[in-house]
């Protein structure tokens, strides 16, 4: 049997990368960042069907950074340019749609932007899709706090059953063509859509049986002092971790985003340690969180830093200026920060030898 590193490490690891992307628009570097989880994802990925999604992540992150440049050919830009690619048909719009154009001409600073943007939010899906091929979905729900067992049960679940959909549905339409009837259109989809989400409400029905014989939703008594703290430390710091957030996002927020963000993340982590009171279960055979998982997480945190410290220190480099229109160049440290995030390649077990 193959081993694996805890599935958290791995979340951790790609979020990391992911908040790297967010500190740079310069393309070279999110290049680098998505060759780096490209690289991890093939040397560590399991044989799995879970591990086969890293390619429709990237195919979601190559249609989101098309429609991101078709609306800025479409609906115009902010941002202004001397440089006009092509011009297309101007639709006149009413006084109150100011700020909106429909057409008009394409400029070679505005198309630059809305690449930069895009490349940021597709590097970002792909190192979500690099955790979501890497780690085991099963065991990271037997790693969630007891406060949020429930809540994982139900997202696996709906993974789980969400296969199963699209295998009825091929099987359907295979069998109405060997029958000579039609499967497309209103008529099919109907005919088709109805056995469908019949087999999807009696798999519904039994996995709530056996869940329930099983004791799955079983809840302990705790004091209402208990339930009450519980609730102001879990939105108090849910709360606080989204205005941290804002503020590490924002140039203006800079100074308390992250004293704002350490406070939210430790009172919603005393929030979900009280909830857990209310869960009673038990786990067999817990993932150990031990120096391998340590130094995967350690790698991602390190490229998350060193790249959030060279935007503050040198913007430029990280940010390559569209008005006027610069080369963009990659620059050298923090190019080896991105690096950094390889170490999951060396130090991660790999998933098929035997353990």
């Amino acid at each position: 049997m193959g081993r694996s590193l805890h599935a958290g490490a791995w979340w951790l690891w790609a979020l990391a990368l992911g908040t790297a992307a967010t500190r740079t628009t310069n393309p070279l570097l999110l290049a680098l960042l998505v060759a780096v989880s490209a690289y991890v994802v093939a040397t560590r990925r399991p044989d799995t069907p879970w591990s086969r999604s890293y390619g429709a992540f990237v195919k979601l992150a190559l249609a989101v950074l098309l429609i991101r440049l078709l609306f800025a050919t479409l609906l115009g830009s902010p941002i202004p340019g001397t440089h006009t690619l092509f011009s297309l048909p101007e639709v006149a719009l009413p006084a109150w749609a100011q700020g909106i154009r429909l057409g008009g001409a394409v400029t070679a600073e505005a198309l630059v932007f809305a690449l930069y943007d895009g490349l940021k939010l597709a590097t970002l899906l792909i190192c979500v899709g690099a955790a979501n091929a890497l780690a085991n979905p099963s065991r990271l729900l037997k790693s969630l706090p007891g406060a949020l067992y429930e809540m994982g049960v139900a997202v696996v679940v709906a993974l789980t059953f969400a296969p199963h959909l699209i295998a009825d549905v091929q099987r359907l339409r295979a069998a109405r063509r060997l029958r000579g009837r039609p499967d497309q259109g209103v008529r099919g989809l109907l005919q088709v859509g109805l056995p469908v989400l019949e087999g999807a409400l009696e798999r519904s029905v039994s996995l709530a049986a056996a869940m329930d014989a099983r004791g799955y939703g079983r809840t302990a008594r705790v004091p209402a002092a208990v339930r009450r703290t519980t609730a102001a430390l879990t939105l108090g710091g849910l709360l606080g971790v989204c205005a941290g957030t804002y503020g590490l996002l924002t140039a203006e927020g800079g100074s308390y985003g992250v004293p704002v963000l350490l406070v939210g993340l430790a009172a919603a982590l005393a929030g979900l340690k009280l909830g857990g009171r209310r869960s009673l279960r038990t786990r067999y055979r817990p993932d150990r969180w031990d120096l391998r998982a340590w130094l995967v997480v350690a790698s991602g945190v390190a490229v998350a830093a060193l790249l959030t410290l060279a935007s503050v220190r040198d913007p430029a480099a990280l940010h390559p200026g569209v008005v006027p229109l610069v080369a963009p160049t990659l620059p050298v440290w923090p190019a080896g920060a991105v690096l950094l995030g390889l170490l999951p390649a060396f130090a991660a077990p790999d998933p098929k030898e035997p353990s």
